[in-house]
């Protein structure tokens, strides 16, 4: 019989789920399990087609659905473990005070502590809780989160204030919550030249000139100077191929693909028009662009719900947190849309990496404070 209340045998039981995205591995079917024993209605679903898809998702909800309806928003999908690691990655082990699996600090570890959390409080109270756990926040993510607030709106379900799990603490347990994201957008720019041969230029068209030159003027524009919750945006060249095996051939295509990461000065649509722009006075019909919006960038004002969970952090562990919007992108980018987000979770000095692991007492302590935080929201 699983202990609900221990964060650590919690934690335990899902690094041994093998759930490299999209694949469940079983993680879902034992939350699921867990959640119903602590009275949650279970809604699980596949969602989405090939080639994202499909993605395993679920929703547990406890209460009439009734105000203030706190919502605690997670992945329990990881990274490829990749080879090199001390021990079995999906073999939970702990070594000294830590216990090591993949998945152990992004984000299995906030799962365990935030159901460990609530099973130490009465079923019955006011207001209502559910967890929105998608199988697919590691990949395109393209049927989770965004699946599951569909099914929640169909429910009639809406959160009045949201907590993500994710690893936001840098040095110590508490250090870091996150308020909001910069927003990100890929974009891949093709110039269509004319092949021939390097002795004979005048009778081809070299098509990594005019991308030099258009990269170029991406690079060289200062996107802003960053405001008082965001960086500076910022425009990385992340591939530059031209392809070409042979040396005396000019080539006839050269493609690149850029990054942007985006603060809340920036649309991600004004960015892509600009970047047309730039291709089109270049080359012309010559170019082609194609570009993804991972998502735009959000901030959650300071307030009532970011100073209750601070306030959450500094009665348990005695840290003041500092509010921040650095980082990669999150699903909160999605859950921003409907309530205030505060994303808040362990530390990610070990995410994605060999060897990722979770100190035992930041466990302990996580749970501590996602229970403090339940029990001010619920009036419990």
């Amino acid at each position: 019989m699983t202990n609900l209340t221990d964060p650590i045998e919690l934690t335990k039981q899902l690094l041994a789920c093998h759930s490299i995205t999209p694949n469940d591995g079983g993680a879902q079917e034992l939350l699921a399990n867990w959640l119903s024993a602590l009275g949650f209605t279970i809604y699980r679903s596949i969602d989405g087609t090939a080639p994202n898809g499909p993605v395993p998702n679920l929703l547990a909800v406890r209460g009439s659905g009734s105000a203030p309806h706190l919502a605690f928003a997670g992945h329990s999908d990881v990274v490829p473990p990749g080879a090199g690691w001390q021990s079995d990655p999906f073999t939970p082990e702990v070594r000294g005070e830590l216990l090591y699996g993949r998945g152990a600090v992004d984000m299995k570890g906030a799962i365990g502590a935030a159901i460990s959390a609530i099973a130490t409080l009465p079923v019955e109270h006011p207001g209502t809780v559910s967890f929105i756990i998608t199988g697919d926040e590691e990949g395109p993510a393209q049927f989770g989160t965004l699946a599951l607030m569909t099914r929640m709106e169909s429910l009639g379900l809406h959160p009045d204030m949201i907590l993500v799990g994710e690893p936001t603490s840098q040095h110590r347990l508490g250090d870091m919550i996150k308020i909001g994201r910069r927003g990100s957008v890929n974009m891949w720019i093709t110039v269509n030249g004319q092949q021939g041969h390097v002795a004979y230029p005048h009778l081809a068209y070299n098509p990594a000139t005019p991308m030099i030159s258009i990269l170029g003027r991406l690079k060289s524009r200062i996107l802003d100077d960053g405001n008082d919750w965001f960086q500076p945006s910022n425009l990385e060249i992340t591939d530059f191929s031209i392809g070409n095996e042979a040396t005396n051939v000019i080539p006839a295509q050269a493609r690149a693909r850029i990054n942007i990461r985006f603060n809340n000065e920036h649309r991600g649509q004004q960015l892509i028009d600009w970047v047309q722009s730039i291709i089109t006075d270049e080359v012309g019909g010559r170019g082609e662009l194609r570009a993804e919006i991972s998502g735009e960038a959000f901030l959650t004002d300071p307030g009532d719900w970011s100073d209750l969970v601070a306030t959450a952090i500094l009665t348990e562990v005695g840290i003041d947190p500092e509010l921040s919007t650095s980082g990669g992108t999150s699903d909160a980018r999605f859950l921003s849309k409907w309530c205030p987000v505060v994303e808040f979770g362990l530390s990610n000095a070990t995410m994605h990496k060999l060897d990722e692991a979770v100190a035992i007492d930041d466990l302990i302590n996580l749970t501590l404070i996602y229970r403090r935080i339940f029990k001010v929201v619920l009036s419990l």
